[in-house]
């Protein structure tokens, strides 16, 4: 099967309505990564005028959920991803625009495999936030399971 990973936002975002409220930027997507990108948004600031750590946690996650799907893109009929837990350190306050990179932590056929055999997966999906400087303002990672429906 031909994965189409151009069109893969698309559908997240019709998954996700949230991830459009945001106003995410998908400026890469591709088998298990995404890179996905929050403009400096006075409406998304915090107390200080950086954005707001909720924010860079939305955009992680959804970068996150981005990987996810671009890895599992031609079993993802019939399959129901969930996060089930995230772990953010912040290192400096976010300024300008945010880069969130996110890959899954591992071999992506074993992930498939354990899949098929089992009927569900857990696995991390690790995401670098940067600022528009290149800085690292914060890691996240966030394990996901999968469950195969029915």
């Amino acid at each position: 099967m031909t994965i189409d990973y151009a069109a893969l936002p698309e559908l997240f975002k019709a998954a996700v309505p949230f991830a459009g409220f945001l106003g995410i930027a998908y400026d890469e997507v591709g088998p298990g990564h995404a890179v996905l990108r929050l403009a400096d948004d006075p409406a998304k600031h915090n107390h200080i005028g950086t954005l707001h750590a909720g924010a860079l946690f939305a955009l992680a996650e959804s970068a996150s959920g981005v990987a996810v799907i671009a890895a599992i893109a031609d079993k993802l009929a019939g399959v129901t991803p969930l996060a089930a837990r995230a772990e953010i350190t912040y290192a400096k306050v976010a300024r300008g625009d945010v880069t969130a990179t996110a890959r899954v932590d591992g071999d992506v056929a074993e992930i498939l495999a354990t899949l098929d055999a089992a009927g569900k997966v857990r696995f991390a999906v690790l995401v670098d936030l940067r600022d528009e400087s290149g800085d690292v303002c914060a890691t996240v990672t966030v394990d996901w399971h999968l469950r195969r429906d029915g």
